[in-house]
């Protein structure tokens, strides 16, 4: 029993020293979404545009896009719905986000893992 309890603390401590190791390197990237598939009236087309579910797929790509490691740590700007009308309609459109600011991350280099003649 006190030898089970023990080596949980020693997971326990050795789980927490490694979380603080690690270090991120922040960047806040500006980008525009592509419009919508579909053309629908206005309030749809924007409501679809503006989506949170929308935002972070395309929020995600724009920090996959800045290199190997890079994901999204937040959405922090939605940005403004921008509409275009649909070629042979003219009450249908296609919006998307205009200057939509994410919070990208990735983990500091040499933060993580072993170093080369260390320990």
């Amino acid at each position: 029993m006190i030898k089970s309890f023990m080596s949980g603390l020693l997971l326990a401590f050795a789980a927490i020293h490694t979380a603080d190791a690690t270090e991120y390197i922040y960047r806040d990237v500006m980008a525009n979404t592509l419009p919508t598939a579909q053309c629908n009236i206005e309030s749809v087309a924007k409501e679809v545009a503006s989506k949170d579910a929308t935002l972070q797929r395309y929020g995600k790509r724009v920090c996959q896009m800045q290199g190997y490691g890079w994901h999204l740590e937040s959405v922090k700007e939605s940005g403004t719905s921008v509409c275009n009308v649909c070629p042979g309609s003219n009450d249908k459109q296609k919006c998307y986000q205009e200057d939509m600011v994410v919070a990208c991350k990735r983990i500091k280099p040499g933060t993580v893992g072993m170093l080369p003649g260390k320990g």
